[in-house]
């Protein structure tokens, strides 16, 4: 067996007030129990020994399994699937981070491996997850890959591929209504002895180790650029990869391997979000009305307050797109050979909606692919038999051209 890779973790830090400090164990899922109230949950951190930290840890290329930037994770018993080592592409005047590429084609799998490898650690049966698209599926594979079990709670209204995506790890599935979720997996949890890999809180806490799994992408993308950029714009949902991406450039520059960080731009559907309200109402968490949207992956009424702590500290902003924004991008991103769920396209809209220029390159993250949008299952075709036939059916908007 190979030895497992040294974290230097130390303990958990509390997002509201980080002079509270808890032990590494348990993962407080529930947030941080002496600031929470009926109305608000504020999450907890993972604390290193910075100190410690090897020299040379950013000069290794980008290349997947997590298990490289070990020392500042927490300890990943779970094996890999291959998560991470992302291609940093130019499309559409800007560089995408694109997640597709992860095992189960999303960016959760950065998540899940962290996550998983602390149901391994607490010695659970098996982790359950209120889902009904991108992180259900990765958090079957990375259970079924560790000898866990897994259970789904998801929505009858989850699109047909990605119900089979789930199925296909092993997982028990249930379709749960919306209000009934996050209810019954707390009762799971305990009394199963299941470990939560997604919220159970008033407002969004989540895993306090599934940012850790996040910060990941910073260092790739700093890899790969040879420099932090100078903005990232991140599909945000309960913005947890929002906090992840701008803890790791925050990082960076603590270490001193970076001199900046990037300014960071939450991207929510303008049928609801919760960040975008809570930034502007100088709150640390908002709960919306959540309006209709084909943007699944990140429509949420719950915000959090690692969201806002993102934005605020980057000094970057929030921006609400409408479904025919995500779809024009994601549009132009197929044209340019990468096919993002609508989802997914929400920080290259986000990008285009703001319009602000930028000392400095800019990275959208494209979180998962379109084989997991609404209504993939049913694909426009054109039938053909002869070359007349053919002719009269091209598309009449060329490809975006070959790049240099």
């Amino acid at each position: 067996m190979p030895q497992e890779p040294v974290s230097l973790a130390t303990g958990q830090r509390s997002l509201a007030d980080p002079a509270i400090a808890y032990p590494l164990r348990p993962p407080l899922t529930r947030g941080c129990p002496r600031t929470g109230t009926a109305d608000l949950a504020y999450p907890v951190e993972v604390d290193y020994a910075y100190d410690r930290v090897p020299a040379g840890l950013f000069d290794q290329p980008a290349g997947p399994d997590l298990a490289r930037w070990a020392p500042l994770l927490p300890p990943l018993p779970a094996p890999t699937l291959g998560e991470g080592g992302t291609p940093l592409l130019e499309a559409c005047g800007v560089y995408v981070k694109d997640e597709s590429r992860n095992p189960t084609w999303s960016h959760k799998d950065r998540l899940n491996r962290v996550a998983v490898s602390a149901a391994l650690t607490e010695g659970a049966p098996g982790v359950v997850v209120a889902s009904s698209g991108n992180h259900g599926a990765s958090a079957a594979a990375y259970a079924a890959r560790a000898g866990l079990r897994a259970i789904v709670l998801a929505s009858a209204a989850s699109p047909p591929a990605v119900q089979s995506f789930v199925r296909a790890y092993g997982a028990d599935v249930f379709s749960v209504p919306v209000e009934r979720r996050w209810p019954l997996m707390r009762e799971i949890v305990d009394r199963l002895g299941y470990h939560p890999v997604s919220n159970q809180t008033v407002t969004h806490t989540g895993h306090p180790y599934g940012p850790e799994g996040y910060k990941t992408i910073a260092y790739e993308i700093f890899v790969q650029l040879g420099r932090p950029p100078a903005a990232v714009f991140a599909p945000t949902g309960y913005a947890e990869l929002l906090y992840g991406v701008w803890k790791g450039f925050a990082e960076l520059r603590r270490l001193g391997v970076a001199e900046t960080a990037p300014r960071m731009f939450s991207c929510e559907p303008a049928a609801g979000g919760p960040h975008a309200r809570a930034v502007a109402s100088g709150a640390p968490a908002a709960i919306v009305d959540l309006g209709a949207t084909d943007a699944y992956a990140i429509a949420s009424p719950v915000g959090g307050h690692r969201g806002v702590r993102a934005v605020l500290d980057s000094g970057g902003g929030t921006v609400l797109v409408t479904d025919d924004e995500l779809r024009a991008a994601q549009r132009d991103l197929g044209r340019e050979g990468l096919w993002q769920e609508l989802s997914g396209a929400a920080g290259l809209a986000g990008y285009r909606k703001l319009g602000a220029a930028f000392d400095g390159p800019v990275v959208c993250v494209g979180t998962s692919s379109g084989f997991k949008d609404l209504g993939v299952e049913s694909p426009r075709t054109v039938e053909a038999t002869t070359f007349d036939q053919v002719t009269a059916n091209l598309s009449a908007t060329p490809a975006a051209g070959r790049r240099g």
